[in-house]
């Protein structure tokens, strides 16, 4: 199993940071992808690619409504050159990067179809102006200009003989966990580290793949998960309840609840979805984070001990998953005990699972 570190695209912080993760032993970094809260993404990938010579690169996770997909395409295409081959695109329907315009995350099927044509033009293949169209208030079409010629489809040309970069979906409910299972080669569930919550989502997802004619076994299957090693589980709590606010959210976006839950579960993703604040977003000291009981987060997050941390890791593995991308100590949580926490992980983790 892969563990790669999520965190923020930081053009000048996202270097020092990649050549950290990579000599500490993650396989990977990804970086979120919300302009209005941190810096380009894939600025910040091209920098880590440069200070790294084996770290995974990749986004966690852009959206299909902020860029065009050819202009995806060839941001992650780019990322994929620099690094050698270390690229991969992980790809939702948006949060934070829409809520800061004003927007709720994408449709479902303008987002499949999104995925769709971003998988042609990251294999190199010609995509047809129809399924790539820009608004003709904001620009008519080419044709009118009467040029001699004009290119007949859309198609990113400097690719090369570089690997094609692998997409990932993040998923939650059973919708667009089947969007993932049709078009994706990974399926990134944010589902928490509850096993029967996750074997839910990959039954989902392998049923979904057979319905479409795909072989459910050339699906892989990761999940983003949030983690805190420490020796005091209450203070591990307190260091991962901002962002496990964000991600048990994805459950309840919509008010109704995806994937099996108890009554307990229910009622704390209930008034999560309703006392959410997004101007706190990830935060621990917000109105969200004091609905999360100490079970919840013992369920949904992985926190403890190494012993502990290893054990939860290992079941996750034998569900079938091979990629973790583990979101640790958010803001606003106490420095000494964040920086305790990470330097557990990576001496009495991490070299376990390399």
């Amino acid at each position: 199993m892969q563990l790669w570190a999520l965190g923020v695209a930081s053009p000048r912080g996202s270097r020092d940071f990649a050549a950290r993760a990579e000599q500490a032993g993650w396989h990977g970094m990804l970086v979120v992808d919300s302009q209005n809260l941190s810096g380009d993404s894939y600025v910040a990938l091209a920098m880590a690619a440069i200070s790294t010579s084996s770290l995974g690169l990749g986004t966690g996770v852009t959206n299909n409504a902020t860029r065009h997909p050819a202009v995806t395409a060839s941001a992650i295409a780019s990322v994929q050159k620099i690094s050698e081959g270390r690229a991969c695109l992980g790809i939702g329907r948006g949060d934070s990067a829409l809520a800061h315009l004003g927007r709720a995350p994408t449709r479902l099927k303008p987002f499949e179809d999104y995925v769709a044509v971003l998988q042609s033009y990251l294999a190199g293949e010609d995509v047809d102006f129809t399924d790539c169209a820009l608004d003709d208030a904001i620009a008519a079409p080419v044709a009118e200009l009467g040029l001699a010629d004009t290119p007949r489809a859309s198609r990113i040309q400097w690719l090369g003989r570089d690997p094609k970069v692998p997409v990932e979906v993040a998923a939650t409910g059973p919708k667009v966990i089947g969007i993932g299972a049709r078009h994706a080669e990974r399926v990134m569930f944010t589902l928490g580290a509850e096993p029967e919550r996750l074997r839910w989502g990959i039954e989902t997802a392998r049923n979904a793949a057979v319905a479409h004619g795909r072989d459910p076994d050339s699906l892989s299957f990761g999940a983003y998960v949030n983690l805190a090693c420490h020796q005091d589980r209450t203070v591990a709590r307190d260091l991962v309840r901002g962002g496990l606010t964000t991600f048990a959210r994805f459950s309840v976006m919509h008010g109704s609840i995806a994937g099996p839950v108890d009554e307990a579960e229910a009622r704390v993703l209930g008034e999560l979805h309703d006392q959410y604040d997004m101007n706190k977003h990830t935060r621990g000291d917000s109105r969200q984070a004091e609905v999360l009981t100490s079970e919840f987060i013992d369920r949904y997050a992985i926190v403890g001990n190494p012993d502990e941390v290893l054990g939860r890791i290992s079941e996750l593995k034998e569900l079938g998953l091979d990629k973790l991308a583990i979101s640790g100590p958010t803001v606003s949580a106490k420095a000494p005990e964040a920086l305790a926490a990470i330097d557990l992980l990576t001496q009495e983790v991490l070299p376990e699972l390399q």
